[in-house]
């Protein structure tokens, strides 16, 4: 059961701008100041950008559900 949690925890995971930047549909430079000024959720780990998928699906649902009104 902890090896199945770890998987799922590894897989939600975008380490580094480059991967956010990718799964967000920016270039990498709009990424790091969206990161930087903290617009996106996010965190630091060491001195490596991190963030959640599902976290990240959640925040621009809301955001585009923001628009829609």
């Amino acid at each position: 059961m902890e090896n199945e949690s770890s998987a799922t925890l590894s897989s939600d995971l975008l380490r580094g701008v480059a991967e956010i930047a990718e799964f967000i549909g920016e270039n990498r430079r709009r990424t790091n100041y969206l990161l930087e000024r903290s617009y996106i959720p996010c965190g630091k780990q060491g001195a490596s950008w991190v963030a959640s998928k599902r976290v990240l699906r959640a925040h621009y649902a809301r955001l585009t559900a923001g628009e829609a009104a």
